[in-house]
């Protein structure tokens, strides 16, 4: 690849999207794995006209868009369905992630994944920063954002990397548990790193 990628990561409630957005600020592209995710099966798309010759139009809502509720009913309940969509849908996600990590122009760019560590994708990037805070203020975090229960958001937690695997894989860490102004700062740092090593 061309370009000089930056891995960011971060468990869920740990600011990932704030601190990305920094770095958007500075002039870098971001390319977000869960936003790819999206587009792979949006209407009209490759990925959404598989799923439903797949499943059948029942998959789809009203307005032709993917009933992501039902979806998730069925591959819950069904580890072969779920294996067959994921052996679509990865391959999709990874080429156009690929593609938009190519095709940015700024000078490096950005690939955000919340499982960057556990779906192997730092082997796309040059350099990986973690975004770091501890386990409860990413429960505290994650139950007043996204309305999910304490024992949801310890369960989500539980299923991704554990906080001390990820930070010893890192290249960067960043502490996100401290006013917004002091982690500005060292984006800032991070940035002018970033800039002399991608080039």
């Amino acid at each position: 690849m061309a370009n000089w990628v930056l891995g960011l990561t971060g468990g869920i409630g740990s600011g990932k999207s704030a601190v990305s957005a920094m770095f958007e600020e500075l002039g870098i592209q971001v390319v977000d794995a869960d936003i790819v995710a999206r587009e792979v099966v949006e209407p009209g798309s490759l990925g959404l006209k598989k799923i439903t010759e797949h499943f059948g139009d029942e998959i789809l809502t009203s307005n032709g868009t993917l009933d992501r509720a039902k979806l998730r009913a069925i591959i819950f309940a069904d580890e072969s369905q779920k294996q067959w969509l994921n052996n679509l849908l990865h391959p999709l996600i990874r080429e156009s992630m690929l593609s938009q990590l190519k095709q940015a122009t700024s000078n490096y760019v950005i690939l955000v994944a919340p499982l960057l560590f556990e779906n192997g994708l730092e082997k796309y990037c040059n350099h990986t920063l973690l975004i770091d805070v501890p386990v409860d203020v990413q429960i505290t975090r994650t139950t007043a954002r996204d309305n999910v229960s304490v024992e949801l958001a310890k369960q989500i937690i539980a299923s991704q990397m554990s906080r001390a695997d990820k930070q010893q894989k890192a290249g960067d860490i960043l502490d996100n548990n401290r006013p917004l102004e002091e982690v500005k700062t060292d984006v800032q740092k991070l940035h002018e790193k970033y800039l002399i090593h991608s080039h």
